[in-house]
């Protein structure tokens, strides 16, 4: 049996990830392939459970910390759930967000220690890390206008203003420096189209779709 591919899907608000996931994954099935789409926080019904409690409420709901031990908890039920059974029987698995956000959101935008991140990181994935990510980036501004344009009850990280987004930009394009063998970075302000072809050209020089 092949083992299954992890790819993950980062970027700040509005940059359009939710919508280049379906369609990635839908050109991915097409090529015959078992493929799992999930997203976090969420992906499991605990996970989905601790989803409503960071993503809603007021931006100081949360301290940047307890926000991490929330996330490391929804992450861990959406591993043994859903992400590790499914890469174990050769499925690929697209995911809407995974460590690096808590890397980015709580850590450089929120001012969460590196150090704890890290160590969650350890115990908390072990060996379930992706195999590839794509980071969209777009400036601060337009994804935060996007964001609005669609708001919905899940607004707290869109109401943490400015500065918090722009050190958040610089969070994931630092992941992206720091791990160029595992990150690319798509240009999220093109059209639909454009994004999709960015995405798909990423995916297939990366990991092997040509089976």
């Amino acid at each position: 049996m092949q083992p299954g591919q992890f790819i993950t899907l980062e970027g700040g608000e509005g940059a359009g990830k939710s919508t280049q996931l379906v369609r990635l994954v839908t050109r991915l099935r097409d090529g015959g392939r078992e493929v799992v789409a999930t997203r976090e926080p969420g992906g499991s019904p605990g996970g989905e459970a601790i989803r409503e409690l960071v993503l809603k409420g007021n931006a100081d709901r949360w301290s940047p910390v307890t926000e991490t031990l929330l996330m490391y908890a929804a992450r861990r039920d959406h591993i043994e759930r859903v992400i590790r059974p499914a890469l174990e029987r050769g499925a690929w698995v697209v995911c809407d967000r995974f460590s690096d956000s808590t890397r980015a959101y709580q850590g450089a935008a929120g001012g969460a220690d590196p150090a704890l991140i890290a160590a969650l990181e350890t115990f908390i994935l072990e060996d379930t890390r992706p195999d590839m990510t794509l980071i969209f980036d777009l400036p601060v501004e337009v994804g935060l206008e996007r964001a609005h344009a669609r708001a919905g009850a899940e607004m707290r990280f869109e109401s943490k203003g400015q500065a918090f987004h722009e050190r958040l930009r610089e969070g994931f394009l630092a992941i992206a420096r720091a791990e160029p063998e595992r990150c690319a970075v798509i240009d999220a302000t093109g059209s639909l189209d454009e994004v999709e072809e960015a995405v798909w050209a990423a995916v297939w020089g990366r990991i092997s779709v040509h089976g």
